[in-house]
């Protein structure tokens, strides 16, 4: 009988990383810390704002951005092999594009449902399987981060749809880390609200509730959220499957 101890099998760091949504707000702040961390950056939206178009100009040889809507399969398939041409191989995807919502649900359309629904869950799964079946095609490891939203574990008034397709997210992603069987690190990042993000719906009055009940006293900053993103592209861990809440224990 070998007494040798088995070795267990590591994802290394991502490399070429790909953001969608990454044109403002805490996708655009993700694509600066992974750049800043030396990290290949590929990153689209439905609109490239001027600060993104920045990056990939001061960045040329680090940075691949494109106007791309996630609910366009077949633009989102032809930008991720322009990135594979310019930048390599991805080994790394957060999935940050996402709509938000602002009705009760009994005045919400079905339309409106069927778009959240759409941008939101549906699409992303297409993305990643598309990614994900040609970085297993190269014979890579790789990993996935999901950006989801605490809305998915807790209720909150007009965003009933909004909150179901986070909570998808969050069950793909423990399903994906089962499937996926080691190969590919997936996990989910779920803020909690961000300071401008979903006040309308919310209102000033739920706001201040929720910042009297965070332990942190403050509503999440994505500046609170980028660094647990980065860990989950490029540190050694065994974080697997996993919903990181990032919300200063307001949701206990």
């Amino acid at each position: 009988m070998s007494d040798s101890v088995a070795v267990p099998t590591q994802v290394p760091p991502s490399s070429v990383v790909l953001v969608s949504g990454g044109s403002r707000g805490l996708g655009l702040a993700i694509v600066s810390d992974l750049i800043e961390a030396g990290v290949k950056v590929a990153a689209f939206a439905r609109t490239v704002t001027p600060e993104l178009t920045a990056l990939a100009e001061k960045f040329p040889e680090q940075v691949h951005v494109g106007s791309v809507d996630i609910n366009d399969a077949k633009a989102g398939q032809a930008f991720v092999k322009e990135v594979e041409t310019k930048l390599g191989p991805i080994d790394g995807i957060v999935n940050n594009a996402a709509v938000g919502q602002d009705s009760l649900h009994v005045h919400t359309s079905a339309e409106q449902i069927a778009g959240i629904i759409q941008t939101n869950l549906t699409s992303p799964l297409i993305l990643t399987r598309f990614v994900l079946r040609r970085m297993m095609a190269k014979g890579l490891k790789g990993r996935i981060v999901n950006v989801t939203s605490i809305c998915a574990q807790r209720g909150y008034p007009g965003l009933v749809a909004y909150s179901a397709t986070k909570g998808g997210m969050d069950s793909a992603t423990r399903s994906l880390a089962r499937e996926l069987g080691g190969r590919v690190l997936a996990n989910s990042v779920a803020p909690g609200f961000f300071a401008s993000e979903m006040s309308a719906v919310l209102g000033q009055t739920q706001l201040d509730q929720i910042v009297r009940r965070t332990p942190t006293g403050h509503l999440t900053e994505p500046e609170e959220v980028v660094p647990v993103v980065r860990m989950l592209l490029l540190d050694n861990t065994n974080i697997n499957g996993q919903v990181l809440v990032i919300d200063g224990a307001a949701s206990i």
